[in-house]
């Protein structure tokens, strides 16, 4: 974060060497484990649940030592001293706040919420900070006190594991983002660009032409996440940075997003590869929609209907039979509830219906790599070699043997896709050449795109025709039936263990644009990934 600044990491753990056994260890034991330094021999260990009267004592005494900086104290209330110790200290030392006022708030259980002011002093310069977490009371397992159950997200809501909390010079100067057409993106008017304008400030920062100023930031240990500024005290100079994303498209995700709970969105301009929008809506600040690592169901079935039509095993046109359900090495697979069978379907049919034992009945005839192949050769998926201006995860088709090798053409057993991974497919489907998604210029910094040999006309051709075919009269209609202009789609459904409703994806097209989504345990595609892909594919760029 700043130069110089000390990093003690959150969630660090230390040990002390304890010589001999017995009581004379007990007040050196208790600085570890927030045992009561003061009994003077073992007390009766309590059990069950702390009541409401401990709640509150623990939490006034923990509160009490925090206002005045007393770290070692405070850290003697929680069940992991050592880490709130080093997070307690830096919160006074490296953060440089003072003046700490606590609020609690009403508890519910053994939670407590509060509210926390304080003022961060820095060179003379000093600014309010004020914001709201909470904190749990829980039994210590071998002392029985009740003990604040230590998590750095105590300290501040944003804090995880490994984070530090400082004050200084920032480690790169800020941004000024801008749009393809030159309009400015901030995180207040996009929320989902928070996180992504702080990785292309770290990123980009240092050469943008701005000059660092002096923040408060929270230095996450994840290294796909940048600084998070918390309080500016004195503003840098801005350096302008143009991205590749188009205002209207990303107010479009934003407001699309935000009617599902756990979903991301990619819109890309297929021609170009340009990330013409990016919407995460999640509990976390997870940016799923570029890293997401998840089956992506019948979405899949576009690389999996390209890998039969380029290995010569059928076409569009060419039979692909939809028994009720099909056995691959022992492992049955059925269809979506209520599909009925045709053992006269063509791929186009089964595709816009999205029949999986269609595709299972074919698995005898495609090897155990050919949809790796596909996918790395054609698609270029799977080769950790894109470099979009931020991190990104490049898809995973590993050649699976056994069940996998049917589970994967169906978008399920080992395969993994992000959004930004399947718009990316669409685009290649729609155009025949793969084009590396980019969400800055290649221009600024001359990075080595990934390529691809793409696909035939022919192949081209057919996969606009499935896919136009499922967006006008199949499974994608529902949700495409308001989207003008030359469309495609693709549904899926990913079921995932653990979970009762089935991860909803979509992906589809229109004209120049391609655009994916998923929304965890949202169910089919259609229901809930498919108006947000929709909604994108209406507003245009």
């Amino acid at each position: 974060m700043r130069k110089g600044a000390k990093a003690a990491i959150v969630g660090g753990v230390f040990a002390v060497m304890v010589g001999g056994a017995g009581y004379g260890a007990y007040n050196i034991v208790s600085a570890v484990t927030g045992t009561d330094a003061d009994s003077a021999g073992p007390a009766q260990v309590k059990t069950g649940p702390p009541s409401s009267a401990e709640v509150k004592e623990t939490t006034e005494k923990f509160f009490a030592s925090w206002e005045k900086g007393q770290a070692d104290k405070a850290a003697t209330y929680t069940n992991n001293a050592a880490s709130a110790r080093a997070l307690l200290t830096d919160y006074r030392d490296e953060a440089h706040l003072t003046k700490v006022k606590i609020t609690p708030g009403t508890p519910s259980g053994k939670t407590v919420p509060f509210s926390v002011s304080a003022t961060v002093s820095y060179e003379g310069k000093t600014k309010p900070l004020s914001y709201d977490s909470e904190l749990t009371v829980v039994r210590g397992k071998t002392t029985g006190r009740a003990l604040v159950d230590w998590q750095p997200s105590v300290m501040h809501p944003d804090l995880k594991k490994g984070d530090t909390l400082v004050t200084g010079e920032a480690a790169s100067p800020p941004i000024e983002a801008v749009d393809r057409d030159g309009v400015v993106l901030t995180k207040a008017k996009y929320p989902s660009l928070g996180p992504i304008l702080d990785q292309l400030r770290e990123k980009y920062g240092p050469t943008a032409g701005g000059t660092p100023g002096i923040e408060l930031s929270i230095r996450h240990t994840d290294e796909n996440a940048g600084d998070e500024t918390l309080v500016t005290l004195a503003k840098g100079k801005p350096g302008k940075l143009q991205t590749t994303l188009s205002a209207r498209s990303q107010a479009a995700a934003e407001k699309a997003v935000k009617e599902y709970s756990e979903s991301s969105v990619v819109a890309v301009r297929s021609s170009t590869g340009e990330v013409l929008a990016v919407a995460n809506h999640r509990a976390d600040e997870f940016n799923a929609a570029f890293l997401g690592k998840l089956a992506p169901g019948s979405t899949m079935k576009i690389i999996s209907a390209a890998t039969l039509i380029d290995n010569d095993i059928t076409t569009a046109t060419g039979p692909a039979p939809c028994p009720p359900d099909a056995t691959w090495q022992s492992q049955k697979f059925k269809n979506l509830k209520g599909m009925t069978p045709n053992e006269n379907a063509t791929l186009s049919d089964s595709f816009a219906r999205s029949c999986n034992t269609a595709f299972v009945k074919y698995a005898d005839e495609v090897q155990v790599n050919s949809l790796t192949k596909e996918a790395e050769e054609r698609f270029g998926l799977g080769r950790d070699d894109w470099k979009t201006g931020i991190p990104s995860f490049d898809g995973s088709v590993p050649a699976s043997g056994g069940p996998d090798t049917a589970a994967n053409m169906l978008g399920q057993g080992q395969v993994q896709m992000s959004p930004l991974n399947m718009a990316s497919v669409t685009a290649t489907a729609m155009t025949g050449t793969f084009r590396q998604p980019v969400i800055v210029p290649q221009r600024l910094d001359d990075r080595q795109l990934a390529t691809a040999e793409g696909l035939s006309e022919s192949t081209v051709a057919q996969l606009r025709q499935m896919m136009n075919r499922t967006a006008v009269s199949g499974t994608a209609a529902a949700a495409m039936s308001k989207v003008p202009g030359n469309i495609g789609a693709k549904t899926g459904s990913a079921e995932v263990d653990g979970q009762e409703k089935s991860n909803s994806w979509f992906t589809g097209y229109r004209d120049d644009i391609a655009a994916a989504a998923i929304t965890q345990e949202g169910g089919h595609g259609g229901d809930a990934a498919g108006p947000i892909v929709a909604a994108i594919l209406r507003a245009g760029a």
